[in-house]
């Protein structure tokens, strides 16, 4: 078997939905044992959220589960009573890392908040995602996708200039806090190796986005600047926008005057660069509709892998704009193998976005995401010691 980066770390995964499912299961493509604990009967609510197959809800077939989950073994166990509790507590004194996107306090709530579950593992990592982290005049707000674009500062400058702020496609928000809870994690488990202490990881996503603004906030510290919207207009070195084609878009990076010359031969009009609306990027993005209406018919009489390949021989920097299905017929992503078949007794062998980097010496490896419970037995008799007729009995019990 090929050995892992994270063989041997073990993971109790309390997550629901994207962010703390997320972070857990980069954990398990890199060797760490996740194991997932969902509620009796329910599960994660990625569950019920879909696609699924035809349209027909089925907690085995979500497309969302199935993804956040590959690589992870699940167990059912009831958080709300005190032998689920203890059982908990046993677990968490075999394993490294916790991860849990609750609201902050839930855990505590439980009897489940660090200080705790330190008592009981002092090498636990213990990683909190939530919306605005464990701290501070938010924590007890939730946070939905459009939330965490609005008050991070995103939506504000994403959109048309003179339209209401948009926000990003779908739960990128969460995503961000699932992948830095990743790090963060990895970043604990580094320092234990020194300290043999564990600590808790707590992530905030609003944190999370407003870190990555590039230099919108630096923009105005220094000079007291607000980034306007201009849609997919960048402002301060046109033509770095979008066209459309005859099938669809291509997004055109001409941001250097070498580039931008040759764009303006390319499509059979050198002297728009002696025009005195188009001398420089600046000059370009105030007159952009002249601009455009200038080079868009070139555009609109080819498709995108015709554009693309005149761009490419002119060294003029463009790219088709694909949809999904295409991304899986790819070359590129064909030959480096990123998607990977999985299989699953639900839904069958089906594509699914591969590893988000690559190690030489320590590869990505992925399994299908659980049937609810599917684990039960293997975990709470083989690494608890419980028999089978125990299971019965906490099962009756309400426990699993």
């Amino acid at each position: 078997m090929i050995q892992q980066a994270l063989d041997g770390i073990s993971v109790l995964d309390l997550g629901e939905y994207v962010s703390g499912p997320y972070c857990a299961k980069m954990l398990a493509a890199f060797g760490a044992e996740v194991i997932k604990v969902e509620k009796p009967g329910e599960g994660d609510v990625a569950r019920r959220t879909g696609p699924f197959p035809g349209d027909e809800p089925h907690p085995e077939r979500s497309g969302a589960f199935l993804y956040l989950n590959t690589g992870k073994k699940s167990i059912t166990l009831n958080l709300e009573i005190a032998t689920g509790l203890q059982i908990f507590k046993e677990l968490v004194g075999t394993t490294d890392v916790l991860v849990e996107n609750f609201q902050p306090g839930v855990m505590a709530s439980l009897g489940l908040d660090y200080a705790t579950l330190e008592s009981i593992n002092p090498r636990l990592v213990m990683t909190s995602i939530t919306g605005f982290g464990q701290s501070g005049p938010y924590r007890d707000y939730k946070m939905s996708s459009i939330v965490g674009y609005a008050l991070s500062g995103h939506q504000y400058i994403n959109g048309e200039p003179d339209r209401e702020p948009l926000q990003g496609a779908g739960p990128q928000p969460e995503y961000q806090g699932g992948l830095h809870g990743f790090f963060g994690t990895l970043a604990a488990l580094y320092s234990r190796e020194d300290t043999g202490q564990g600590q808790q990881v707590d992530v905030s996503i609003m944190e999370c986005l407003t870190g990555f603004h590039q230099f919108t906030i630096i923009r105005y510290t220094y000079g007291g600047e607000i980034k306007s919207r201009t849609g997919n207009r960048y402002e301060s070195n046109y033509p770095v926008t979008i066209y459309p084609c005859k099938d669809g878009h291509v997004a055109l990076s001409a941001s250097s005057l070498q580039q931008q010359e040759l764009l303006h031969a390319l499509v059979g009009m050198p002297e728009l660069g002696e025009d005195p609306r188009f001398i420089s990027p600046l000059d370009r993005m105030a007159n952009a509709e002249a601009y455009d209406a200038l080079l868009m018919p070139w555009f609109l009489e080819r498709t995108r892998e015709e554009v693309f390949h005149t761009c490419e021989q002119w060294r003029v920097p463009c790219t088709p704009v694909t949809h999904p299905g295409e991304l899986l017929s790819d070359p590129h992503f064909r030959e480096r193998e990123f998607f990977v078949q999985v299989d699953h007794p639900e839904t069958g062998t089906l594509p699914y976005p591969g590893a988000p980097f690559r190690m030489s010496e320590t590869p990505w490896q992925t399994d299908r995401a659980p049937l609810l419970g599917e684990h039960n037995e293997e975990i709470y008799c083989q690494r608890l010691g419980y028999s089978r007729e125990d299971l019965v009995k906490l099962r009756k019990g309400g426990c699993l």
